[in-house]
């Protein structure tokens, strides 16, 4: 058979079926970029084919999960258009099997659990090595999880909250709604805007920012901000 007759051949080949589908929910091109060649290299080396499909926002995750089939979502928590943990709660009442893994640059220690019990099987932060992330996706992808501490399994064991206190370093009296209204506050967004983005009414928003005061020992939106910073949850 001759070159071109050869090339011919395998360019009426049928591309090959991925064995391990991959959404990559992420705002940040660089990092999407390394996690996604990192994923591929080492998917192939362990003999798989996969399919990685990257998406910036939210609301393109959630379609992409309304309208395909998928073995893992790797999910960033910080993406523009809706708080992480929201769009963990909505991919999973969508699809309760699918399994996701959170890379986020937020601490183990104000996250894991929180993220653990909204449905995720794993949860790194982005300061973690490459093989740490392959272990994760790894055990994953084999119907496992992948949790970060000895601590955090522990406090999952023990259920939300251990003799009063929280498995994280955030107030235990704050709910996951409380600290998703902090981020947003805490980015410089008006009760208007926080609204429109969570699907609440104004009124429900500020009732949210008084009960973080009230909760957190404050007077003013400047020391809310303030103490989102120093906790690193912007």
């Amino acid at each position: 058979m001759s070159g071109t007759l050869a090339m011919d051949a395998c360019q009426d080949l049928p591309p090959a079926k991925a064995d391990v589908r991959i959404l990559l929910a992420d705002d940040h091109a660089l990092l999407r970029r390394g996690l996604r060649e990192f994923l591929r290299d080492f998917l192939v080396e362990d003999g798989l084919t996969p399919d990685i499909v990257e998406t910036t926002s939210a609301r393109h995750a959630i379609d992409h999960i309304r309208t395909g089939a998928w073995d893992l979502v790797i999910l960033d928590l910080n993406l523009p258009d809706m708080p992480g943990l929201e769009v963990l709660r909505i991919l999973k009442s969508l699809r309760p099997a699918l399994p996701v893994l959170v890379v986020s640059i937020y601490a183990e220690e104000h996250y894991s659990a929180r993220a653990i019990r909204a449905g995720a099987l794993g949860y790194l932060t982005k300061e973690r090595g490459p093989q740490e992330l392959r272990l994760a996706v790894s055990r994953i992808l084999q119907g496992g999880h992948y949790l970060p501490s000895p601590e955090t399994e522990h406090s999952l064991d023990e259920g939300p909250h251990r003799n009063g206190s929280s498995p994280d370093t955030l107030p235990a009296t704050l709910s996951d709604r409380e600290i998703e209204v902090l981020q947003w506050i805490a980015q410089g967004r008006r009760l208007t805007e926080i609204a429109e983005q969570l699907n609440l009414s104004i009124k429900t928003v500020s009732t949210y920012r008084s009960r973080l005061l009230i909760k957190l020992g404050m007077r003013t939106t400047a020391e809310l901000i303030r103490y989102a910073l120093d906790q690193q949850l912007v």
